[in-house]
């Protein structure tokens, strides 16, 4: 055996030692099985801690992005956005710094009748061509065209709606369906309820429930006619070239929509719903945090286990020169490596999990022939998943930090047993 002390810290001895510790096999005194063990716990919770950050993130992304693609990211309301110098005052606020579209908007609820069902629906009125700019939409016509919006093809007036509205009504482009306003044009007795026929010219869907199943497009024109809005509009939509400076943008568009001008932005309008989340988030770490601790506390038995039935080899080593560091190191290795060669396959399981989420979804839906991720209940179509490398690296620092910290305790208890009377009571 190597001097073991002018051998220094972490030495090649040592390193031998506590891989021939770790791999013994159990007549020899090794704890393989605890090992197995702690080993698949650590591998299990790491893997779970990035899989459910990832999913998380990548909920937040979709969500977010689609929120954001489908309506703006600030609102303006000003006297004279409705007044005679409206295209002065929207070309105003398209000039604004970070501003790429400028869209004035009607929107109202109104309900909806088809051949076979009834259901309620928010219309938005808009201009052909703000509507070819909305990519979400005119990217994503599945069934029919724009080619039509407004007066086209069908002989009739033509709207867009949703492909989950689409299919609940029963209609295909080209099918006629009903409005109904309870905010028609103003009588001498009051506002009436405005009825009118449209044709279904197209069916969009953005892969969100929410607005696949309620929203109606058509022309701005007629929705200021349909709900007796006259020549005015409800607010201007805003879209900016990075949503994360609404806050900072704000003023620019406050001062171009003129005096006046209320201004909101996308997080005032969803502020529950990101606080919400970005809550459940910071929450679900801290919970996924503590399970990854309590797996790298399993190494504490397979340590304390192997301490037990290598006393007489600590013994002898300490006798041959070992000190009491060596074998501390020796214990912390053995355990450590444990730890980390969870924490590594844990981190390549969800890795690849996250990567390939959509094909294994689609796999156990084939299996099981059932919809394992319905629309209907989570708003998107599928499981989203978004790496954040940055939150990956923090998650695997923690866990060798716990996998090594678990060690400190057997270790410190084998690094001070008495040679003496390990030797005896062997």
């Amino acid at each position: 055996m190597p001097d073991a002390r002018a051998a220094g810290p972490f030495s090649r001895w040592e390193r031998s030692v506590a891989r021939r510790y770790l791999f013994a096999k159990r007549k020899n005194g090794g704890v393989a099985l605890i090992s197995v063990i702690s080993f698949s716990a650590v591998m299990l919770a790491v893997f779970a801690l990035i899989t459910v950050m990832s999913v998380m993130n990548g909920f937040r992304a979709e969500l977010l992005g689609r929120i954001l693609g489908f309506n703006g990211h600030l609102y303006a309301q000003s006297p004279m956005i409705n007044g005679p110098d409206r295209d002065t005052v929207i070309r105003r606020i398209k000039a604004a710094p970070g501003v790429i579209q400028a869209a004035p908007m009607v929107e109202a609820q109104a309900m909806v009748l088809g051949p076979t069902q009834v259901t309620g629906a928010i219309v938005r009125g808009v201009t052909t061509s703000d509507l070819r700019h909305m990519s979400l939409i005119a990217g994503n016509i599945k069934k029919g065209s724009m080619d039509g919006f407004g007066v086209g093809e069908y002989g009739g007036e033509i709207v867009l709606i949703g492909d989950r509205m689409a299919q609940s009504l029963g209609v295909q482009p080209g099918d006629p369906i009903t409005l109904i306003s309870p905010s028609g044009p103003s009588t001498a007795f009051g506002s009436s309820t405005q009825e009118k026929n449209y044709i279904v010219g197209g069916v969009f869907s953005v892969g969100m429930s929410q607005f696949d199943e309620a929203f109606v497009y058509m022309p701005l024109a007629q929705a200021q006619l349909f709900f007796g809005r006259d020549t005015s509009v409800d607010y201007v939509e805003i879209k900016l070239d990075d949503p994360d400076k609404a806050k900072a943008l704000k003023h620019d568009v406050e001062v171009a929509s003129g005096p006046g001008a209320l201004v909101s932005d996308w997080q005032d309008k969803n502020h529950s719903y990101f606080t919400a989340l970005q809550v459940e988030r910071k929450v679900m770490r801290l919970i996924l945090g503590c399970i990854v601790a309590i797996a790298t506390l399993n190494i504490i038995s397979s340590l304390v286990m192997l301490v037990k039935n290598k006393g007489k080899d600590i013994a002898i080593l300490r006798t041959m020169g070992a000190g009491q560091g060596a074998i501390l190191r020796i214990f912390v290795m053995a355990g450590a490596s444990i730890g980390v060669a969870g924490t590594l396959c844990g981190l390549a399981l969800g890795a690849l999990f996250c990567t390939y989420i959509t094909p294994i979804q689609n796999f156990v839906e084939w299996a099981t022939g059932t919809a394992v991720f319905s629309a209907d209940v989570y708003m998107l179509s599928h499981i989203p998943a978004k790496i954040d490398w940055t939150e990956v690296a923090g998650i695997v620092t923690l866990s060798a930090l716990f996998s090594v910290l678990a060690t400190l305790p057997p270790a410190w208890r084998a690094s001070r047993l008495d040679p003496v009377e390990a030797l005896r009571y062997e």
